[in-house]
């Protein structure tokens, strides 16, 4: 007879308490996650519900682009199913690096720039290689899991209440009194999950008070601030909503700045996971050895 193991699990239930650290047993699963669970239990009873949880889109109506499949089927034919470099593979580095020159008028080195099986590898990675026990993380509220990030990464989140006269963006007066104590300050544009877009004049006071925190901490000899920038949403924006970048409205904020990008979303390929980031090159190279041990890739 075959063993029952779910039984023997069952005998031993009392472990559980005492199982993990006291550190993970805090850890709270993805909220919006937990929200999508529950529509699914829901679909499968017969109930009819929109669900506007995950950014997860239903292929019959949203297939992948023509071409995208194309390539992917071609590239499994030629046999590329390999581990790729933990940086990205060279080729997808470059696409990037032309996306960026094309749409975005940022020339930025190849070396920058790092590749992850969607936006959460490197933006997990971000938070791993900046944000040592107690490091102060300025984000606004609403957003997407900065909370958790946060957490693992045994950080102090500073939450900020943003509203809909700002568009739901965190402003300068918001951030400029925590900026002394931060390491990190998390700004999402356009905005999981508002939908908005910063002003230019918003995102540029908010370099412009980084930057002066970096001169000050430069005479001091201090580590620097940066600011990390969920971008994963700008070839979404429509009508009269206009993305900045930070390099391009102050071009100092380069070493300062770590933007998280994705096809996921604006491609209609959630599953396919492509997402990368780019950063100052010293700062990559420390987020490459961490995904290296992830795997994540």
């Amino acid at each position: 007879m075959p063993i029952d193991v779910d039984a023997v699990y069952r005998r031993h239930e009392d472990l559980a308490p005492r199982a993990v650290s006291p550190f993970m047993d805090r850890l709270r699963g993805s909220d919006i996650l937990a929200i999508a669970a529950q529509v699914r239990e829901l679909q499968a009873k017969g109930q009819t519900v929109r669900n506007l949880t995950i950014g997860d889109f239903d292929a019959r109506q949203f297939p992948i682009p023509d071409a995208l499949r194309r390539a992917i089927q071609a590239a499994l034919d030629e046999g590329h199913t390999t581990y790729p470099p933990a940086v990205g593979m060279p080729e997808l580095r470059e696409a990037i690096r032309a996306l960026y020159l094309r749409d975005l008028d940022l020339d930025l080195p190849v070396d920058a720039i790092l590749a992850g099986s969607g936006a959460r590898p490197p933006l997990y990675a971000s938070f791993g290689v900046l944000v040592a026990d107690g490091d102060v993380v300025v984000y606004p509220v609403p957003s997407w899991n900065i909370n958790h990030y946060t957490f693992l990464s045994r950080g102090r989140g500073v939450p900020l209440v943003t509203t809909p006269e700002t568009g739901f963006m965190p402003t300068v007066d918001q951030i400029r009194p925590h900026l002394p104590d931060a390491r990190v300050v998390v700004i999402n544009s356009p905005s999981n999950p508002a939908g908005t877009v910063i002003s230019e004049s918003a995102l540029a006071d908010i370099c412009d008070a980084i930057l002066e925190e970096n001169d000050r901490r430069r005479q001091r000899d201090d580590r620097p601030l940066y600011l990390l920038y969920d971008a994963v949403y700008w070839q979404l924006c429509f009508g009269d909503a206009v993305h900045h970048m930070p390099m391009s409205l102050r071009p100092e904020m380069a070493p300062y700045t770590i933007v998280i990008d994705a096809i996921s979303k604006s491609w209609a390929a959630t599953g396919l996971r492509v997402g990368w980031c780019v950063a100052p090159p010293w700062v990559r190279a420390k987020m490459q050895a961490l995904i290296g041990h992830m795997g994540a890739w």
